[in-house]
């Protein structure tokens, strides 16, 4: 049995604690790279026994053409390869700002979807 797994491969809370704070630190890493385009990454949800991570972009990223690229191509290739419990990384944009807010935000590499 693994020194970070409990009963039943289960995480012991010291591993889930550990875990999450990597992965924030990571994220918040990401950020000011994200941001220089005008949006933000946001962790929504982690299943540190799964390895499954769900990561939102917010702002600019709602209305730019390549958000999927750097979610998928970005986010998840930093993440899974810097942390060997991520398996899977999901997510997308939040869409809840108007499309002219968003595109309003974008600067740097930002590409308009519209």
């Amino acid at each position: 049995m693994d020194e970070l797994e409990g009963p039943e491969g289960s995480v012991t809370p010291e591993a889930r604690a550990e875990r999450l704070g990597e992965l924030q630190a990571l994220i918040d890493l990401m950020r000011p790279a994200v941001q220089a385009d005008g949006g933000d990454p946001v962790l929504v949800n982690a299943d540190v026994e799964r390895g499954v991570v769900e990561v939102e972009l917010a702002g600019a990223c709602s209305s730019c053409a390549i958000s999927a690229a750097t979610l998928q191509g970005g986010v998840e290739r930093i993440l899974r390869d810097r942390l060997p419990w991520v398996t899977e990384v999901v997510g997308g944009v939040d869409d809840s700002m108007d499309d002219l807010e968003s595109a309003a935000l974008g600067r740097g590499a930002y590409v308009p979807r519209f």
